[in-house]
């Protein structure tokens, strides 16, 4: 892990925007961007509608937020969380400078 970027994860205006169309006009729920273990490269990205817990990152923008519970964010430390819409699928995407490789899918990495 490159502990010597100690940078907090940022979120794109494009993810930010793509999180209030979710969201609509209903009340906001923050997306939730987690690290577990598992996946084809031993850790996965875990990324889903939530609610923030007291000790959370928070991350906010458009109206919008993004949260990060402590335990994941050593491992997001300076990624970009990004929102992507391409012809195989539109996605929260996240640039982890933490992962030294990653999975053909982008959901799991390998520190």
């Amino acid at each position: 892990m490159n502990t010597g970027l100690n940078l907090p994860p940022k979120v794109t205006e494009r993810a930010f925007a793509r999180l209030a169309e979710i969201n609509g006009d209903g009340p906001t729920r923050p997306l939730r961007v987690a690290v577990a273990g598992g996946g084809c490269s031993g850790f996965q990205y875990d990324i889903r509608l939530d609610e923030a817990a007291e000790d959370d990152l928070v991350l906010s923008g458009a109206g919008q937020s993004v949260v990060v519970d402590p335990v994941s964010l050593p491992f997001l430390a300076g990624a970009t969380i990004d929102f992507a819409d391409e012809l195989i699928g539109a996605r929260f995407t996240i640039d982890n400078p933490n992962a030294s490789s990653s999975c053909g899918c982008g959901t799991s990495f390998s520190i």
